[in-house]
């Protein structure tokens, strides 16, 4: 199967904002999963054991790398941006457009409106069922209140692609428009009932009250971080294989330098946009130079260059457009992977954590089996052996689990790091080009204006 990104209009020159997509893995076969709302999420649980016993758990059979046989595609872009309401009330809403022929969609054709937290709401369905099974799913865009709050407060337009603050929104939309990208080419996310209403259905899906970064339950996921976060720090796994401990090592280093590079380009995307400035007060320095100067050729060769500084400082801005969203923007999605591939790897401590708990609860079954046979107290021995069959059953299921999750992470990541390759290779070449291509442009401005300082006598 193949994700394809469309052209969409922009207001930042040439530049790919979407930062391209790849081929992806495909089969014949896809796979069913559960209806709506049939899984709760695993912060819910209070049992310890819910994760580890729950059928959401067993449902999806352990699948291969998918090829990519070329008879699928799935397009979907994410345009028009648009202010519904006024005041507080308000919120952005975007235009979700999907092409496909996985037969599994009602339609080749469609599209819906989706807010924002829409987008957040289907990252946290997606989580909630796959996380625990150790699937990657690619993370949404984090909230931006202060962005948010400006369109909120700012008053409606009439000129469509002029709102106050209309970069941060298009930054907004590419962000979503990638994150929607990235969770088809999955092979079962994007054949998952609740992926496939939110793409399909012409109706308002359900307020995603959860998402909001300032409700009761924003808060509670801000302790439950916390409390994971300890947990990652405090407990330290003994690992069995050896595969793990050289992965994660391995994604801690990548993230580590990435996560330079990001910083990097950031200063970077800074710089231009100040040298940008900078050649545009020399334009301008020129151009009134040149209206006094009372030399003709001088005059003429200022005038010149006015217009060439004028010109160059669009191309410095396009540039800082081109390291922005070619390459700054493609390596913070990146490092948000790199985030939830640590996310999975926690969730098969957790499983093992579970599995060594039910171990321990399990010896103590058995210990207390046996002072009751020494003491010959066989009215509690019924009931002392069917707990000990009970804590039998729990350690296979938690043993099974992590043997499962273990299967799994290891099939993602070897997706994951084909994906990767490609889209590094792709987006590195994009970003080159676009590099190469700005300089042609200028070296062709500079020689357009040297006759004119070469007449100057």
């Amino acid at each position: 199967m193949e994700v394809e990104s469309p052209e969409h209009t922009r207001e930042f020159a040439e530049v790919d904002i979407n930062n391209g997509d790849n081929g992806v893995e495909s089969s014949d076969e896809e796979e069913e999963v559960p209806a709506p709302g049939s899984i709760t999420l695993a912060g819910n649980d209070t049992d310890l054991f819910v994760s580890a016993m729950s059928p959401s758990s067993m449902e999806h059979p352990l699948q291969e790398v998918l090829t990519d046989d070329g008879d699928y595609f799935i397009s979907i872009v994410v345009s028009d941006p648009q202010k519904i309401g006024d005041g507080m009330g308000s919120y952005l809403a975007y235009k979700v457009t999907t092409k496909t022929n996985i037969p599994k969609f009602k339609r080749s054709e469609f599209s819906t409106l989706r807010r924002f937290s829409d987008f957040l709401g289907i990252h946290d369905l997606l989580v909630g069922k796959y996380m625990r099974q150790g699937r990657i799913i690619p993370p949404a865009p984090s909230k931006n209140i202060i962005g948010s709050t400006k369109v909120k407060i700012s008053p409606q337009q009439s000129e469509p692609g002029t709102p106050m603050n209309q970069e941060w929104v298009e930054i907004r939309r590419a962000a979503l428009e990638r994150f929607v990208h990235r969770t088809a080419q999955h092979p079962i996310l994007r054949v998952d009932l609740d992926f496939m209403n939110f793409l399909e259905s012409d109706q308002e899906l359900p307020r995603a009250v959860n998402t909001s970064a300032l409700s009761g339950a924003g808060v509670i996921r801000l302790f439950n971080k916390v409390g994971e976060t300890v947990n990652k720090i405090t407990y330290k796994m003994d690992e069995n294989d050896p595969w793990f401990d050289d992965k994660i090592t391995e994604v801690e280093s990548l993230d580590a330098h990435l996560q330079k590079l990001h910083n990097a380009m950031k200063s970077l995307v800074t710089s231009r946009r100040e040298l940008s400035a900078l050649t545009g007060l020399v334009a301008k320095s020129a151009a009134m130079l040149s209206t006094c100067e009372e030399h003709t050729g001088l005059s003429r060769a200022l005038s010149n260059l006015a217009d060439v500084e004028e010109k160059i400082e669009l191309l410095r801005s396009e540039q800082g457009n081109s390291d922005f969203f070619i390459l700054a923007e493609f390596i913070k999605d990146y490092l948000g992977l790199f985030g939830a591939i640590k996310c999975i790897f926690h969730e098969r401590v957790k499983a093992f954590q579970n599995w060594q708990y039910a171990q321990m609860q399990l010896s103590k079954r058995r210990e207390n089996r046996g002072r009751f046979e020494l003491a010959n107290r066989t009215d509690k021995l019924d009931q002392a052996q069917q707990e000990v069959d009970e804590w039998q059953g729990k350690v296979q299921r938690c043993q099974q689990q992590f043997d499962d999750i273990s299967a799994e992470i290891k099939r993602e990541m070897e997706r994951f790091e084909l994906t990767r390759v490609k889209d590094f290779k792709a987006n590195i070449i994009k970003y080159i080009e676009d590099q190469m291509a700005h300089q042609q442009q200028i070296v062709s401005y500079w020689e357009a204006f040297a006759p004119f300082a070469r007449e100057i006598v």
